[in-house]
């Protein structure tokens, strides 16, 4: 007997599907020069404001790479991401990755920005997770841009379960998570054999369908030791009453803590504040997402110098293509160096 017809896709599935073979543009992809421009427009308009599916594939599927991309500076970049970045077909990009970082990827890569903040999502998790399906499935290069590392709460983790369950293969590259880079920025150790002997990352982010009260999502007692150091992600809305249960499990109200916006950035801003006063101190400072916290007595540690002209300094010192071929120009000269020495 004949198979069962598949039932019509919805007008949203076929337009989709179209593109996937033909007009990639009408999916909403770009050349890197232009996601990186609209990068740019889209933090200009949120700076201002603060002053579907898919059609079943075919043949065999390539790998998709999952790829982090570090904090924000684009120095920060490991080589393999470097080199997935300038040889991919299609990439699909997170909201928090700079433009700086896209401007690397190669031209002939057709874009997609599927990026996600509070209350406004571009496109739906599932449908980003039926995109990657697809596009492996075209024999694409696919690669799909993540801002710090991809499995440090990025949903990498999600979209790594998806695509091996339906026989795509998935190679995930590490890329500097935002608790690594930022205290490094900041010249703080997150362990300190005088101050931690362990690190937590924590989100203060629930899922959407988390209703629970954010006195009722943590174990305070775990979260409220002294010795570690406590690095809270997406916790910039949730940070009052993160503080508060903190300070209700017997956490020190003096215990010594950060939050940083745009951690790396040339936009970096810091403050710096006692736990009993981070939250009014941030508010007072008007700082806005992504904003990292960091708790803990190695905070105590941080420099009285602004990390925020540290890294405006950093930025400005080489241009971020500029900085990444100086690299591989040294690179090479020393390879051949070497090759000399040993003819």
């Amino acid at each position: 007997p004949s198979p069962p017809r598949a039932p019509p896709l919805p007008p949203r599935a076929r337009v989709v599907a179209s593109a996937a073979s033909d007009d990639l543009s009408a999916l909403g992809f770009r050349s890197a020069a232009e996601a990186a421009a609209e990068q740019r427009l889209r933090r200009s308009r949120a700076e201002e404001a603060a002053g579907g599916a898919c059609a079943g594939p075919s043949g065999p599927a390539s790998s998709v790479y999952l790829v982090g991309v570090g904090p924000g500076d684009v120095e920060l970049l490991t080589v393999k991401a470097l080199r997935l970045m300038r040889d991919a077909d299609l990439v699909l990009y997170d909201r928090l990755i700079s433009p700086e970082v896209l401007s690397m990827v190669g031209p002939q890569a057709a874009m997609l920005y599927v990026g996600k903040e509070a209350g406004l999502h571009t496109r739906p998790q599932e449908e980003i997770h039926r995109l990657l399906h697809l596009y492996a499935h075209a024999g694409k290069s696919v690669v799909r841009l993540k801002g710090g590392d991809p499995t440090v709460f990025g949903r990498g983790g999600e979209e790594l379960e998806y695509l091996e369950a339906r026989g795509v293969p998935v190679q995930i590259v590490p890329g500097i998570t935002a608790a690594s880079g930022i205290a490094a920025a900041l010249r703080v150790p997150l362990t300190h054999r005088d101050y931690a002997d362990s690190v937590r990352f924590v989100t203060g982010h629930a899922r959407s369908e988390n209703s629970a009260p954010v006195a009722e999502r943590y174990r305070w007692e775990v979260l409220s030791d002294p010795s570690q150091t406590l690095v809270v992600y997406m916790g910039l809305s949730t940070l009052p009453q993160f503080a508060d249960g903190l300070l209700q499990a017997g956490l020190d109200a003096s215990t010594p803590a950060v939050a940083v916006q745009d951690g790396t950035t040339a936009t970096q801003r810091v403050v710096a504040a006692p736990l009993g006063g981070l939250a009014t101190a941030v508010e007072e400072a008007s700082l806005a997402s992504p904003t990292l916290v960091i708790i803990g007595r190695v905070v105590s540690l941080l420099r009285e110098a602004s990390a925020g002209e540290l890294a405006a300094a950093a930025a400005a010192d080489l241009q971020p293509r500029d900085a990444l071929d100086s690299a591989a120009v040294a690179s090479e000269a020393e390879a051949g160096a070497g090759r000399q020495q040993r003819q």
